[in-house]
């Protein structure tokens, strides 16, 4: 049987090389990877801006609880959705590598497994969140603030277990380019939120907590969306299957993939944080936390492009290597580094000629307005950087090499980012630039390393692996 897959997988090699090297099939396959990234921006930044239209609604409601609500979104967001956005990132690689290989019922099983997982996870961090006010008293925060916070996540864990249900259901589709229903849902999702965060936080009187609430049937509306989707959707008819022991068998081997995942995804995001906590403990901590703050909500913003484009590449490198196409996954990686690049120099091109305005749409302040003026070009540098590592990621998700993906990311970010942080923004006194340049040179590091390992990769050698993994 082995053998049999094994020659099939060469003829398809053999099909996959032709087509490669011609200009129509670059074409092609640019016209694929669009299809795919293009919504799954929009998707991605929907998800981003439930966030921050709940926390602009909470704003107007005073200092107290504009800070405990961004307090209590930034330690959840740490301890919850980062976890399962990467424990979710396994099905890039299982759900993506199956499809190719035509094994469209282990596409719903697979899915199921992550769900059980990812909800089980989600009741110890549920008591996490439930004792937060202690823990942000414990660590010496204002108890005004911590018992606001603290009533935040408790609100706001029905939306932790919305996300447990909606993150799988989102890497089922996109790993079989049914990307469109996403878009709409999302959408719809999003232009739902704005009224409804309205009401409870406003004409209902709830307050800080009516945004956890908003948010809470915001995400689960989303899986009630795509949920149905699924079920009568003919598009869905091969790969659905009913929840059956398989599921439950299968929980480990999806987390073979999915804890690796996770740590890969959360060195990268609790590296910012960290960064964040350390500009508290500069000289005039409230301009440094506040300008690097807002560097980094710009750069998150405009990370959502290259985490679309990423999506997009690990879709095609996974399907193409459980196909048995290693030439045509090879194609798929040339493809869209090529568009990612050039979208890249153009969002920080375009940022760069905008350095002098971009501090005013965060603030009014001269002091705050011409620091973020001279951390711009940072700004473009980082977004380069992290773009293109986000890319490298993708595929990196896409071939299955999470675990090498979580060990770069602990060196370059863990051993060489934040120690460089420490150094120049305290000891050389380059204060929140150092700190920003630290980290800069843990990325600089993590893609130069990303971008060898896919450089050297024997994609046949690849494609062989998925063949096993999905027919073992």
């Amino acid at each position: 049987m082995e053998e049999g897959l094994l020659f099939k997988a060469k003829d398809q090699e053999e099909e996959g090389g032709k087509k490669s090297l011609t200009w129509d099939a670059f074409v092609e396959e640019a016209k694929k990877v669009g299809y795919i990234a293009g919504p799954m921006v929009a998707v991605t930044l929907s998800f981003q801006l439930i966030s921050v239209i709940s926390l602009m609604m909470v704003g107007h409601l005073g200092e107290v609880a504009l800070s405990s609500t961004a307090m209590a979104t930034s330690l959840c967001a740490v301890t919850g959705p980062s976890l399962l956005v990467g424990m979710a990132s396994g099905l890039d690689t299982l759900c993506g590598q199956a499809y190719g290989a035509q094994q469209y019922q282990k596409l719903g099983v697979y899915t199921y497994s992550a769900m059980i997982s990812l909800t089980l996870v989600c009741i110890p961090i549920s008591f996490v969140w439930i004792s937060m006010e202690n823990i942000l008293t414990f660590t010496g925060q204002d108890p005004v603030i911590s018992h606001e916070a603290g009533r935040y996540a408790i609100c706001f864990i029905p939306a932790l277990f919305g996300r447990a249900i909606l993150h799988p259901l989102i890497k089922y589709l996109q790993t079989q380019s049914l990307i469109v229903p996403m878009l709409l849902s999302s959408m719809t999702t999003l232009c739902l939120h704005i009224p409804l965060c309205w009401v409870f936080v406003f004409h209902l009187g709830f307050g800080n907590i009516g945004a956890a609430f908003a948010c809470s049937i915001s995400y689960w509306l989303n899986v009630l969306i795509l949920g149905l989707y699924v079920k009568y959707s003919p598009s869905c008819k091969s790969t659905r299957v009913p929840l059956s022991k398989e599921a439950f068998q299968g929980i480990g081997e999806f987390l073979s993939l999915a804890v690796p995942s996770a740590i890969m995804v959360c060195l990268q995001w609790w590296s910012f944080e960290i960064m964040i906590l350390l500009s508290g403990l500069l000289p005039n901590p409230q301009l440094e936390t506040s300008v690097l703050s807002i560097c980094l909500t710009s750069i998150s913003l405009l990370y959502m492009i290259p985490s679309g484009i990423a999506a997009a590449v690990s879709t095609r490198v996974s399907n193409e290597l459980g196909a048995g196409r290693p030439q045509a996954a090879q194609l798929a990686v040339f493809t869209t580094m090529i568009i990612a690049g050039t979208v890249i120099a153009i969002v920080s091109s375009t940022l760069f000629v905008c350095r002098y305005i971009v501090g005013y749409a965060y603030s009014n302040a001269e002091e705050v307005v011409d620091y973020v003026t001279t951390m711009v070009p940072l700004i473009c540098l980082s977004t380069i950087l992290d773009g293109l590592q986000g890319v490298l990621s993708g595929i990196a998700r896409g071939s299955g090499w999470q675990r090498i993906g979580a060990y770069v990311n602990l060196g370059s970010l863990y051993i060489g980012g934040i120690p460089v942080s420490i150094l120049l923004g305290f000891f050389l006194n380059w204060r929140g630039r150092g700190l920003w340049l630290g980290i800069m040179s843990g990325a600089a590091i993590q893609t130069v390393i990303l971008c060898i390992i896919t450089i050297q990769t024997n994609w046949g050698k690849q494609a062989e692996i998925a063949r096993k993994r999905i027919f073992q």
